[in-house]
């Protein structure tokens, strides 16, 4: 028996530390890793390879039930992939598992699955609701919805070209002027006037 890992977080920008250290703590040997995939995705590298690699008696092992599936229905259809197939399954914060081979985690677990899926869902679909209000409410008042558009007159570009001819390296006048490596290698790409 192999206890196998998976995190994922949506964004570049997200870190899986936090669920690593829990994988490991709970005696994941191997932790599969999917940095900037949505959980809306159904095809996501490091999933489809943790589960071509898994076999009989295995377990995997999340942090929470929204990193593996945040689809009711793909949640589900993996679960029950995972008991035809002999895998034991846990969710840490959720205080879920499951365990094909013997009565842990039966209908009860798979009702629990459901419900704590479906507030998920629902609750990601009120967010994009009030995120839709809000936009078109701010539409209403002559407003622009997203990021304001950086120029190279704004302060924080003028900072990059500065450091940047003082001799420093991206990732450095990133940490000083606290924003991303690649946000840096933008800024620069602006003519600064």
């Amino acid at each position: 028996m192999t206890v196998l890992g998976y995190a994922r977080v949506s964004t570049a920008d997200q870190n899986t530390e936090l669920q690593i250290r829990e994988l490991e703590a709970a005696g994941c040997v191997r932790i599969y890793r999917d940095q900037g995939v949505s959980g809306t995705k159904t095809s996501r590298p490091e999933l489809d390879k943790m589960l071509d690699r898994l076999g009989r008696g295995d377990e995997v092992v999340v942090w929470k039930l929204d990193r593996l599936g945040r689809n009711t229905r793909h949640l589900l259809e993996l679960l029950d992939g995972f008991t035809e197939r002999g895998i034991k399954f846990r969710s840490l914060r959720d205080g879920i598992a499951t365990d094909p081979d013997s009565e842990l985690g039966g209908a009860m677990a798979k009702a629990m699955v459901t419900i704590m899926s479906a507030f998920a869902q629902l609750e990601r679909d009120q967010l994009s609701e009030r995120t839709r209000a809000g936009m078109a409410i701010a539409a209403s008042h002559g407003r622009k919805a997203g990021r304001r558009e950086v120029t190279a007159d704004h302060g924080e570009v003028k900072r990059a070209h500065e450091l940047k001819a003082q001799g420093l390296k991206p990732a450095d006048i990133g940490k000083i002027i606290g924003t991303s490596r690649a946000t840096v290698y933008r800024y620069l790409n602006l003519n600064a006037g």
